[in-house]
């Protein structure tokens, strides 16, 4: 360590331990270098996932202090010589593979010298905005421009901000990620996935792909074709998105409900990064993807390798799908079966046959059966039968699907016993949790309820425990316990002081009833009330416009009221001024279009809304040639 904090301070021009805010920056770029030189030389790359996130945010961190040091140049790559060196005898792959991590951390950093200039100056703008406000937190959405536009991750932002006694809405933050993460998935499967089609597949020479994925999440391959742009190639280059076929694939492809697997397919520093995998009726899985470093040929070599902790949350999510038909079926009939499904990693999607909404009582002891199944530890044997042989143990089918002479059958000690081609978990234990997150109707008939299993039902309990703490805060309560009986009690108090609140509108609008007829004027034998009541709320307005109508026949009242910056209009009508030709709803109408403003309603009441204020005079003033033009 100590030679890796010297070669950092000759390049820095420092000296350690003789200014405080610069040992803090040596010691961080210390102990990154050594991180980010051991997960490249692991296989590790700069990415906005998993690992390969917290790489990209560590490099970053380290390129920030070594600016804050002076240091603007590529730096980090030219210390991971000392860090190799001082790890050499111990992890000899390191020095094998010097040019390769020096050359992947050098891009990063070279990446990240091309934005942070233009980002630090926003990030002192957006810091400069909130601290001139009196504010203390910095906006979602400046922090995600930040990410998203400079490369900035949040850690850098958080740090930055705290530095000048600012915190960092978070939540809003990561928002903003996961729907740019749901638009990109989906843009880049539409680009790609429409460079083949099945028609394209008949042309291949090549066998159709063995699936090897039920047992080996990776595996060596070979490139059996390409697809580009809707035609086959035989080469890609980096930032090429494609479709790769390989002869063999450890990539359950999207089928049954479950979703295709996600993951990598390397040759040496080559990298085709793969989103999703879908399969033709050839019998070809198709890897959908964007190569990111370096290009691929057909017929190389390849390894092929899914995103295991993605897989494994499918698998979860999967056979609790399973275990929730069956809880289903015990607690609401026979009758119920699967009408259609979705599993990814976050949840399982479950459509069942049901002719009612599932009561609450009624899913909490469908929630508890399964879990009563999970917590019995059940073994999980997926085995391979022929259909009749199936059908005599009693498996379930999904109903209108086709199945050969040869099925998969998924069977949980006896308790589900499914035809299933999808990829499960060995033992329920390994679902660990299962929460009920909705259920709600799909169609005549059909309902669905959404789940979440293992670490996602902690998630959602770590989130509805920050909301009642938030609730308890606000409501000056130490104890949740107290929650139910302190809300109570506030409802009941508002509902007194709506009451009060309706009794004091009432005579508001008994006082101001009576001068508005001072100002009258009779046209055409109705009499005409225009007024402007600028800050009466409107339910008030109405109130009024009711007690004029109800006060005189003939009258026909026109009323405004600016609250907000917004300007409320309202027209009301006595029976006998309808019967002389003049109706609310048109009349308010053709005010306010008079002024930009819309409205409509009833012939004895009816509102209407201006944009601009200033347009509320012109606007009553309009009321008594609209109201002739109604009687002639």
């Amino acid at each position: 360590v100590q030679n890796i904090m010297k070669h950092i301070c000759e390049i820095a021009g420092a000296t350690y331990k003789q200014n405080a805010k610069a040992d803090i920056s040596l010691r961080v770029i210390t102990d990154h270098i050594r991180s980010t030189t051991f997960m490249v030389g692991d296989g590790v790359m700069p990415s906005n996932e998993g690992r390969g996130y917290v790489l990209r945010r560590l490099l970053r961190r380290a390129a920030r202090h070594g600016r804050l040091l002076g240091v603007t140049e590529p730096f980090i790559y030219k210390v991971c010589d000392t860090v190799i060196n001082e790890n050499a005898s111990a992890y000899p792959e390191l020095a094998e593979k010097r040019e390769y991590i020096k050359k992947v951390i050098r891009i990063e950093e070279e990446n990240f010298a091309k934005t942070i200039d233009k980002g630090m100056e926003l990030l002192n703008q957006v810091i400069d905005d909130v601290i001139a406000k009196n504010g203390k937190t910095i906006s979602g959405d400046d922090t995600f421009k930040l990410s998203d536009t400079f490369g900035f991750p949040i850690d850098l932002t958080i740090e930055i901000a705290e530095e000048k006694g600012l915190t960092v809405d978070e939540k809003r933050y990561q928002e903003l990620v996961q729907e740019q993460r749901a638009k990109a998935r989906a843009d880049r499967a539409a680009k790609a996935g429409s460079s083949w089609s099945e028609s394209t597949m008949g042309a291949i020479a090549a066998p159709k792909t063995e699936f090897i994925g039920y047992k080996a999440f990776e595996g060596g391959a070979k490139v059996a074709a390409i697809i580009k742009d809707g035609a086959f190639v035989t080469r890609i280059s980096e930032g090429d998105d494609a479709s790769i076929i390989l002869d063999k694939t450890p990539f359950y492809a999207e089928s049954g409900g479950q979703v295709g697997d996600t993951g990598l397919i390397s040759a040496g520093a080559n990298r085709f990064e793969v989103f999703d995998c879908k399969k033709t009726a050839t019998g070809h899985f198709i890897h959908i993807g964007t190569l990111t470093v370096g290009e691929i040929s057909v017929g190389d070599s390849v390894n092929a390798a899914i995103d295991a902790d993605r897989r494994k949350a499918i698998m979860r999510n999967h056979t609790s799908a399973h275990l929730l038909q069956q809880a289903l079926r015990m607690v609401l009939g026979s009758h119920v079966h699967q009408a259609g499904s979705l599993v990814d990693a976050e949840k399982c999607r479950f459509d069942f046959s049901h002719f009612s909404a599932v009561a609450p009582k009624e899913l909490a002891e469908v929630e508890s059966i399964v879990n009563g199944f999970i917590m019995s530890a059940l073994d999980v044997n997926v085995s391979e039968m022929p259909i009749k042989e199936a059908k005599e143990l009693g498996a379930t089918a999904l109903f209108g699907e086709k199945y050969g002479d040869i099925v998969r059958v998924c069977n949980i000690s006896g308790k589900s016993i499914e035809l299933c081609g999808g990829t499960h978990i060995d033992n329920t234990a390994k679902i660990g949790l299962f929460k009920i997150i909705s259920e709600s109707s799909v169609a005549a008939g059909v309902r669905r309820i959404e789940a979440a299993t293992g670490l996602n039902v902690i998630k959602l309990i770590d989130e509805a425990n920050e909301k009642l703490y938030k609730a308890c805060e606000n409501l000056k309560i130490s104890n949740a316990n107290e929650l139910a009986e302190k809300t109570a009690a506030l409802s009941a108090e508002l509902k007194v002081k709506d009451k009060q609140i309706e009794e004091l509108n009432a005579k508001i609008a008994e006082q101001q009833t009576g001068s508005l007829f001072e100002n009258a004027v009779e046209i055409g034998g109705v009499t005409l009330i225009t007024a402007a009541l600028n800050g009466t709320k409107p339910e008030v307005l109405r109130t009024i416009g009711d007690k004029i109508r109800d006060k005189s026949p003939k009258t026909v009242a026109v009323l405004s009221s600016v609250n907000d910056g917004k300007a409320t209009l309202l027209a009301v009508c006595g029976p006998e001024a309808v019967k002389l030709g003049v109706n609310a709803g048109k009349l308010i109408k053709d005010i306010a279009a008079k002024v930009g403003g819309s409205g409509g309603g009833r012939p004895d009441s009816a509102m209407g809304g201006i944009a601009d204020i200033n347009n509320v005079d012109a606007a009553l003033n309009s009321a008594a040639e609209i109201i002739k033009a109604m009687q002639k």
